[in-house]
Protein backbone atom coordinates (compact mmCIF):
# COMPACT_ATOMS: atom_id res chain seq x y z
CA UNK A 1 0.00 0.00 0.00
CA UNK A 2 1.45 3.37 -1.29
CA UNK A 3 1.35 6.40 1.53
CA UNK A 4 -0.16 9.28 0.58
CA UNK A 5 2.14 12.62 1.61
CA UNK A 6 0.00 14.84 3.55
CA UNK A 7 0.81 18.77 3.01
CA UNK A 8 1.64 21.70 5.75
CA UNK A 9 -1.64 23.77 6.49
CA UNK A 10 -2.54 26.50 3.68
CA UNK A 11 -1.85 30.25 5.12
CA UNK A 12 -4.77 31.95 6.60
CA UNK A 13 -6.63 34.42 5.76
CA UNK A 14 -4.96 37.28 6.85
CA UNK A 15 -2.11 39.89 5.04
CA UNK A 16 -0.74 38.52 1.54
CA UNK A 17 2.39 35.84 2.50
CA UNK A 18 5.60 35.92 -0.07
CA UNK A 19 5.30 32.43 -2.15
CA UNK A 20 1.77 31.56 -2.12
CA UNK A 21 -0.26 32.41 -5.56
CA UNK A 22 -2.44 35.78 -5.54
CA UNK A 23 -4.37 37.05 -8.54
CA UNK A 24 -3.30 40.71 -9.98
CA UNK A 25 -6.65 41.96 -11.54
CA UNK A 26 -6.43 44.72 -13.69
CA UNK A 27 -9.86 45.76 -14.65
CA UNK A 28 -13.09 43.54 -15.27
CA UNK A 29 -11.77 40.86 -17.25
CA UNK A 30 -8.16 41.13 -17.13
CA UNK A 31 -6.77 39.32 -14.54
CA UNK A 32 -3.09 37.32 -13.63
CA UNK A 33 -2.82 34.63 -11.22
CA UNK A 34 1.43 34.65 -10.68
CA UNK A 35 3.28 34.12 -7.37
CA UNK A 36 3.26 36.97 -5.23
CA UNK A 37 7.27 37.54 -4.90
CA UNK A 38 9.92 40.45 -4.59
CA UNK A 39 11.56 41.67 -7.33
CA UNK A 40 9.97 42.54 -10.77
CA UNK A 41 8.08 39.58 -12.92
CA UNK A 42 7.44 39.55 -16.60
CA UNK A 43 4.42 38.82 -18.26
CA UNK A 44 3.79 38.61 -21.69
CA UNK A 45 2.01 40.91 -23.89
CA UNK A 46 1.96 42.93 -21.08
CA UNK A 47 4.80 44.34 -19.54
CA UNK A 48 6.94 44.61 -16.21
CA UNK A 49 5.30 43.93 -12.59
CA UNK A 50 6.73 44.31 -9.26
CA UNK A 51 5.01 43.44 -6.45
CA UNK A 52 6.95 43.59 -3.70
CA UNK A 53 4.73 46.09 -2.30
CA UNK A 54 1.82 43.93 -1.62
CA UNK A 55 4.11 41.29 0.22
CA UNK A 56 2.22 41.07 3.70
CA UNK A 57 -0.70 44.28 2.76
CA UNK A 58 -3.93 42.81 3.08
CA UNK A 59 -6.23 41.52 -0.07
CA UNK A 60 -7.02 44.37 -2.25
CA UNK A 61 -3.84 45.78 -2.02
CA UNK A 62 -2.90 48.38 -4.95
CA UNK A 63 0.01 47.38 -7.42
CA UNK A 64 0.59 49.58 -10.63
CA UNK A 65 1.13 47.52 -14.36
CA UNK A 66 2.27 49.67 -17.23
CA UNK A 67 1.27 52.72 -15.30
CA UNK A 68 -2.61 51.36 -14.84
CA UNK A 69 -3.60 50.69 -11.03
CA UNK A 70 -4.28 46.82 -10.41
CA UNK A 71 -5.65 45.21 -7.08
CA UNK A 72 -3.66 42.21 -5.70
CA UNK A 73 -5.95 39.15 -4.36
CA UNK A 74 -6.11 35.84 -3.15
CA UNK A 75 -7.59 33.64 -5.86
CA UNK A 76 -10.86 31.99 -5.49
CA UNK A 77 -11.75 28.67 -7.47
CA UNK A 78 -13.63 30.43 -9.70
CA UNK A 79 -10.44 32.14 -10.97
CA UNK A 80 -8.72 29.30 -10.82
CA UNK A 81 -10.65 27.64 -13.39
CA UNK A 82 -10.54 30.80 -15.58
CA UNK A 83 -7.17 30.73 -15.77
CA UNK A 84 -6.51 26.95 -16.49
CA UNK A 85 -4.41 25.96 -19.74
CA UNK A 86 -6.39 23.30 -21.55
CA UNK A 87 -5.39 20.72 -23.86
CA UNK A 88 -8.23 19.07 -23.37
CA UNK A 89 -11.90 20.21 -22.84
CA UNK A 90 -12.53 20.44 -19.22
CA UNK A 91 -15.03 19.01 -16.71
CA UNK A 92 -17.42 21.32 -16.39
CA UNK A 93 -18.08 23.09 -12.93
CA UNK A 94 -21.82 22.35 -12.94
CA UNK A 95 -20.62 18.78 -13.04
CA UNK A 96 -17.40 19.02 -11.01
CA UNK A 97 -19.17 20.29 -8.05
CA UNK A 98 -22.22 17.41 -8.50
CA UNK A 99 -19.27 14.58 -8.80
CA UNK A 100 -17.78 15.72 -6.00
CA UNK A 101 -20.84 15.88 -3.54
CA UNK A 102 -21.85 12.22 -5.24
CA UNK A 103 -18.53 11.02 -4.04
CA UNK A 104 -18.69 12.07 -0.77
CA UNK A 105 -15.48 14.21 -0.52
CA UNK A 106 -14.54 16.41 2.16
CA UNK A 107 -12.18 18.31 3.78
CA UNK A 108 -9.18 15.48 4.97
CA UNK A 109 -10.55 12.89 2.30
CA UNK A 110 -8.16 10.91 0.26
CA UNK A 111 -9.39 10.63 -3.48
CA UNK A 112 -8.17 8.78 -6.62
CA UNK A 113 -8.83 10.52 -10.06
CA UNK A 114 -8.35 8.59 -13.23
CA UNK A 115 -7.99 10.44 -16.17
CA UNK A 116 -6.38 14.06 -15.26
CA UNK A 117 -7.26 15.75 -18.54
CA UNK A 118 -6.39 19.30 -17.96
CA UNK A 119 -6.74 18.79 -14.70
CA UNK A 120 -9.88 20.34 -14.38
CA UNK A 121 -11.82 17.71 -11.48
CA UNK A 122 -8.26 17.50 -10.32
CA UNK A 123 -8.50 21.34 -9.45
CA UNK A 124 -11.85 21.35 -7.63
CA UNK A 125 -10.83 17.68 -6.05
CA UNK A 126 -7.42 20.02 -4.52
CA UNK A 127 -9.72 22.48 -3.28
CA UNK A 128 -12.27 20.36 -1.78
CA UNK A 129 -10.14 17.86 -0.02
CA UNK A 130 -8.31 20.79 1.66
CA UNK A 131 -4.48 21.09 2.68
CA UNK A 132 -5.06 17.77 5.64
CA UNK A 133 -6.37 15.55 2.19
CA UNK A 134 -4.96 14.56 -0.83
CA UNK A 135 -5.72 13.83 -4.24
CA UNK A 136 -3.98 10.95 -6.68
CA UNK A 137 -4.64 11.42 -10.29
CA UNK A 138 -4.06 9.03 -12.94
CA UNK A 139 -3.61 8.96 -16.66
CA UNK A 140 -1.85 6.61 -19.15
CA UNK A 141 -1.15 9.78 -21.34
CA UNK A 142 2.11 11.76 -20.05
CA UNK A 143 0.83 15.11 -22.34
CA UNK A 144 -2.06 15.27 -20.42
CA UNK A 145 -0.59 15.09 -17.57
CA UNK A 146 1.74 17.67 -17.95
CA UNK A 147 -0.91 20.15 -18.76
CA UNK A 148 -2.61 18.67 -15.62
CA UNK A 149 0.51 19.09 -13.47
CA UNK A 150 1.31 22.32 -14.74
CA UNK A 151 -2.05 23.63 -14.18
CA UNK A 152 -2.16 22.32 -10.44
CA UNK A 153 1.30 23.89 -9.78
CA UNK A 154 -0.09 26.86 -11.32
CA UNK A 155 -2.80 27.69 -8.96
CA UNK A 156 -0.86 26.95 -5.96
CA UNK A 157 -2.52 23.59 -5.01
CA UNK A 158 0.20 21.79 -6.30
CA UNK A 159 1.06 20.05 -2.98
CA UNK A 160 -2.18 18.46 -2.83
CA UNK A 161 -2.04 16.48 -5.93
CA UNK A 162 0.22 13.44 -6.46
CA UNK A 163 0.17 12.21 -10.56
CA UNK A 164 0.77 9.00 -11.56
CA UNK A 165 1.64 7.32 -15.32
CA UNK A 166 -0.24 4.34 -15.04
CA UNK A 167 -3.32 2.21 -17.30
CA UNK A 168 -5.79 1.78 -14.06
CA UNK A 169 -7.06 -1.43 -16.06
CA UNK A 170 -3.96 -2.47 -13.79
CA UNK A 171 -4.89 -1.57 -10.66
CA UNK A 172 -4.86 1.43 -8.55
CA UNK A 173 -1.59 1.59 -5.76
CA UNK A 174 -3.71 3.05 -2.95
CA UNK A 175 -5.92 1.62 -0.54
CA UNK A 176 -8.59 2.87 1.71
CA UNK A 177 -9.70 5.24 0.25
CA UNK A 178 -12.12 7.42 0.59
CA UNK A 179 -13.75 8.10 -2.80
CA UNK A 180 -13.00 7.28 -6.73
CA UNK A 181 -14.03 9.53 -9.37
CA UNK A 182 -13.66 7.70 -12.98
CA UNK A 183 -13.75 10.32 -16.45
CA UNK A 184 -12.85 7.46 -18.66
CA UNK A 185 -14.39 6.02 -22.11
CA UNK A 186 -15.10 3.13 -20.62
CA UNK A 187 -14.83 3.16 -16.86
CA UNK A 188 -17.06 -0.20 -16.21
CA UNK A 189 -13.27 -1.79 -16.94
CA UNK A 190 -11.79 -0.29 -13.95
CA UNK A 191 -14.96 -0.55 -11.45
CA UNK A 192 -13.77 -3.69 -10.11
CA UNK A 193 -10.00 -2.12 -9.40
CA UNK A 194 -11.88 1.11 -7.93
CA UNK A 195 -13.83 -1.17 -5.64
CA UNK A 196 -10.71 -2.62 -4.42
CA UNK A 197 -9.55 0.75 -3.51
CA UNK A 198 -12.23 1.70 -1.82
CA UNK A 199 -12.88 1.70 1.81
CA UNK A 200 -16.26 0.82 3.10
CA UNK A 201 -18.61 2.99 3.06
CA UNK A 202 -16.37 5.23 0.08
CA UNK A 203 -18.29 6.28 -2.98
CA UNK A 204 -17.14 5.76 -6.38
CA UNK A 205 -18.31 8.29 -9.31
CA UNK A 206 -17.86 8.23 -13.26
CA UNK A 207 -18.32 10.85 -16.08
CA UNK A 208 -19.81 9.80 -19.37
CA UNK A 209 -20.75 11.67 -22.25
CA UNK A 210 -23.66 9.23 -24.17
CA UNK A 211 -26.40 7.07 -22.72
CA UNK A 212 -24.73 3.91 -24.16
CA UNK A 213 -22.18 4.53 -21.76
CA UNK A 214 -24.40 5.37 -19.00
CA UNK A 215 -26.49 2.37 -19.44
CA UNK A 216 -22.99 0.06 -19.07
CA UNK A 217 -21.58 1.85 -16.31
CA UNK A 218 -25.08 1.78 -14.36
CA UNK A 219 -24.95 -1.97 -14.81
CA UNK A 220 -21.34 -2.63 -13.70
CA UNK A 221 -21.89 -0.50 -10.91
CA UNK A 222 -24.71 -3.24 -9.72
CA UNK A 223 -22.92 -6.38 -10.97
CA UNK A 224 -19.93 -5.16 -8.44
CA UNK A 225 -22.04 -5.16 -5.39
CA UNK A 226 -22.03 -1.42 -5.57
CA UNK A 227 -25.42 0.12 -3.99
CA UNK A 228 -27.23 3.54 -3.62
CA UNK A 229 -26.38 3.64 -7.53
CA UNK A 230 -27.28 7.41 -9.03
CA UNK A 231 -27.68 8.67 -12.27
CA UNK A 232 -28.26 12.11 -12.89
CA UNK A 233 -27.62 14.76 -15.50
CA UNK A 234 -26.90 18.85 -14.82
CA UNK A 235 -28.60 21.60 -16.73
CA UNK A 236 -27.47 25.20 -16.14
CA UNK A 237 -29.55 28.02 -17.36
CA UNK A 238 -28.62 31.81 -16.77
CA UNK A 239 -31.51 34.45 -16.25
CA UNK A 240 -30.82 37.72 -18.08
CA UNK A 241 -32.04 40.34 -14.85
CA UNK A 242 -33.01 43.44 -15.53
CA UNK A 243 -35.93 45.69 -13.64
CA UNK A 244 -39.13 44.52 -15.32
CA UNK A 245 -38.03 42.44 -17.62
CA UNK A 246 -36.17 39.56 -16.36
CA UNK A 247 -36.18 36.08 -18.16
CA UNK A 248 -34.09 33.16 -18.88
CA UNK A 249 -31.13 33.72 -21.56
CA UNK A 250 -31.48 32.01 -24.92
CA UNK A 251 -28.54 30.07 -24.59
CA UNK A 252 -28.11 27.36 -21.95
CA UNK A 253 -25.14 24.92 -20.96
CA UNK A 254 -27.14 21.62 -21.56
CA UNK A 255 -26.14 18.00 -22.11
CA UNK A 256 -22.33 18.00 -21.15
CA UNK A 257 -22.51 14.58 -19.35
CA UNK A 258 -24.24 12.06 -17.35
CA UNK A 259 -22.88 11.41 -13.69
CA UNK A 260 -23.40 8.12 -11.99
CA UNK A 261 -21.86 7.06 -7.99
CA UNK A 262 -22.60 4.14 -6.27
CA UNK A 263 -21.64 3.47 -2.44
CA UNK A 264 -19.19 0.33 -1.43
CA UNK A 265 -21.29 -1.91 1.66
CA UNK A 266 -19.05 -3.91 3.59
Amino acid sequence: MTEVPRPAPAPGRGPLLEGERVLVRRKEGESYLLALQRGTTLIDGLGVIDLTAAIGAPEGAEVEIAGRPSRVYRPSLPDLVSQMRRRSQIITPKDAVTLVYLAGVVPGSTVLEAGSGSGGLTLFLAEFVGPQGHVVSYDRRPEHQKVARDNLQRSGLGDRVTFREKDVREGFEEQGVDAVLLDLPEPWEVLHAGRAALRPGGYLATYTPTYNQLERSVRALREEGFQEVRSLEMLERGLHVGEGGTRPEFDMLGHTGFLASGRKMA
